[in-house]
């Protein structure tokens, strides 16, 4: 399924658009309040119709639109669509279209767009340049969130970010990647190897489309769209003037949670957290204090898979342990029934789960005696 007219007419326009889009960044422009403009009045902030570059008719830019997101192998997702997450629209600033890498199937599993019930959808977010014990939190949040059937989205960055995506990949897979350019080349391309697993067993977003120049304003753009998909966002470790405390506020401005891990007084990477914390956000400590605020104080406790089973078992065996018990189901979510086979092959021999009737798959320890 395409994307509707108006809704290409306006990615296009933002395209076309982002260089003079970074002037208004660097002249201290909210980039939200830009982002809301109407078409016309965008134009005219930017400096008006005469600004634009000579351009085909709309029909062939939305033509070239289309050919150039099946190329990248992206799907669109315009806010006509079923499939376009519905908290994202309560920000006036909402992209027109996604780009989505990774199968719709999964992404509607992930926002609940094609389920009875939309899973809870938690941000985590922080610093680049990140501590030992960072990354370690950061990892584990993400796990745990993951395991407990909780989607973890962020943007892929270095340090924080990149380390809640590996936690929740281990954890089951239940993680969104938010990229300022297009969603089919990873940035930073050192984290080529996470896009790669995300694209295969998660999900990666962006509103920009393929080829698309890649400006500043485009990072503070991303972070309303990981703050906007969210019904909290977390942050862990962040200085006092941080692209993470932009989030936070963008996701307080929504009226949803806002979480931070408190830190050291001397630690320069726990100022901002320590500040949101000051000022009523929640404590977390793990993701328990999450799942507690997220789903009230009858929220399950977290089932862990063991600690000696490897990183690319983990996420299976955690899904089996959430009750995805067919071999169909769990491939959906681990790159398909081959990997998943094999998978589950390697656990059984290892002793962490057992095939009953009708082929499905639940945890050893539910085994019970012929």
């Amino acid at each position: 399924m395409s994307a509707c007219d108006p809704c290409l007419d306006r990615c296009a326009l933002i395209a076309a658009l982002s260089g003079r889009i970074e002037i208004l960044r660097r002249e201290r422009q909210y980039i939200r309040s830009v982002l809301e403009l109407p078409d016309d009045a965008l134009t005219a902030a930017v400096g008006g119709a005469g600004v634009l570059p000579r351009r085909p008719a709309k029909p062939a830019v939305r033509e070239a639109l289309q050919a150039a997101a099946n190329a990248a192998g992206l799907t669109m997702l315009c806010r006509h669509d079923t499939r376009y997450p519905p908290m994202l629209l309560d920000d006036c600033s909402a992209p027109a279209v996604l780009f989505l890498a990774g199968a719709p199937q999964r992404w509607g599993r992930l926002t609940g767009t094609d389920t009875a019930a939309r899973p809870p959808i938690v941000a985590i977010v922080g610093t680049r340049r990140a501590s030992a014990d960072g990354l370690e939190i950061a990892r584990r949040l993400g796990r745990e969130l993951s395991v407990a059937g909780v989607t973890v989205v962020s943007g892929m960055a270095l340090g924080i970010d990149g380390a809640a995506h590996d936690g929740a990949l281990a954890g089951g897979g239940r993680t969104i990647a938010v990229l300022a350019g297009s969603a089919d080349v990873p940035y930073p391309r050192r984290r080529r190897q996470t896009h790669e697993e995300l694209v295969d067993r998660a999900a990666v977003i962006s509103e920009m489309p393929p080829a698309a120049p890649v400006f500043a304003w485009n990072f503070l753009a991303r972070n309303r769209i990981i703050a906007g998909l969210a019904d909290a966002t977390i942050v862990v470790e962040a200085a006092e003037r941080s692209g993470s405390l932009v989030t936070a506020e963008m996701a307080m401005d929504l009226g949803r949670e806002v979480g931070a891990v408190p830190g050291s007084p001397i630690n320069w990477r726990a100022a901002g957290t320590n500040e949101l914390v000051r000022d009523g956000a929640l404590l977390v400590r793990d993701a328990a204090d999450v799942l507690e605020r997220l789903l009230g104080p009858q929220a399950p406790p977290l089932p862990l898979p063991p600690p000696d089973v490897p990183p690319r078992l983990a996420g299976v065996l955690a899904d089996v342990h959430r009750g995805v018990d067919t071999v169909s189901a769990l491939a959906v979510l681990h790159g398909g029934a081959a990997a998943v086979q094999a998978a589950l092959m390697d656990l059984e021999l290892q002793g962490h789960t057992v095939r009953v009737s009708g082929g499905r798959v639940l945890p050893a320890v539910q085994r019970r005696a012929p």
